[in-house]
Formats: structure tokens, C-alpha cells, sequence
């Protein structure tokens, strides 16, 4: 379960940013001349390029940390694993030694 805390941490400080920067404010349109309508069409399509950049920018930021989280998450993957098969293990020799010691009691009750 605490695996995939450190991709959370990694990723929260950029949500607000890219959701602020993937859904830009447009330029309302103020009248209906094609020399106005060319300028907010410019003015929108220059927030359409900031946008992508930023994005862009924020994109290599988060693939620099999940290259920084990936092994981390591994490893803690890994340790589970071990610590899963160390468990069934030790169940398997609990398991054993209850089945011998019941073994042990009904031989000595018919004794």
C-alpha cells in the first residue's frame, strides 16, 4: 500500500498546474469584424502554443521524477515480495509443527 505514495508526492505539486495550464482562458470575443475576430483568433492560438510548451515542460518534469520514483517503487515491490514469500514460509512451518504436535498428542492419548 505504500508503494505508491512516493509517485502521489511526486505528482501533486504539478496537478494544479497542469490542469490550470490544459484548460487556458480564451480571449472573449468582442465583436463580430473579421480585423477583431483575426486578432483574438491570434491571441488565442499564442495561448494554444503557451499552453502546449508549458505542458511540455511540465510533461519532462514529471517523466525526470517517476525515473527517480520507478526504482524506489521496485525495490518496495521487491522487499514486499520477500517479505510475502518469508511469511508463507513460516506459515508452512507453524503449519508443520502444529500438524506434528497433534500427531504427537493423538499417539499419547492412545498410549
Amino acid at each position: 500500500m505504500s508503494s505508491w505514495l512516493p509517485v502521489a508526492k511526486a505528482i501533486l505539486p504539478y496537478v494544479s498546474d497542469i490542469i490550470s495550464v490544459a484548460k487556458p482562458v480564451f480571449t472573449h470575443r468582442k465583436g463580430n469584424n473579421p480585423a477583431n475576430q483575426i486578432e483574438i483568433l491570434q491571441e488565442q492560438v499564442e495561448q494554444l502554443q503557451t499552453a502546449t510548451l508549458q505542458n511540455t515542460h511540465d510533461i519532462k518534469a514529471l517523466a525526470e521524477q517517476f525515473k527517480t520514483a520507478l526504482p524506489a517503487l521496485e525495490k518496495e515491490i521487491w522487499d514486499a515480495h520477500t517479505k510475502a514469500g518469508r511469511a508463507q514460509l513460516i506459515s508452512v512451518v507453524a503449519l508443520i509443527v502444529a500438524l506434528l504436535a497433534s500427531v504427537i498428542a493423538v499417539i499419547a492419548l492412545v498410549r
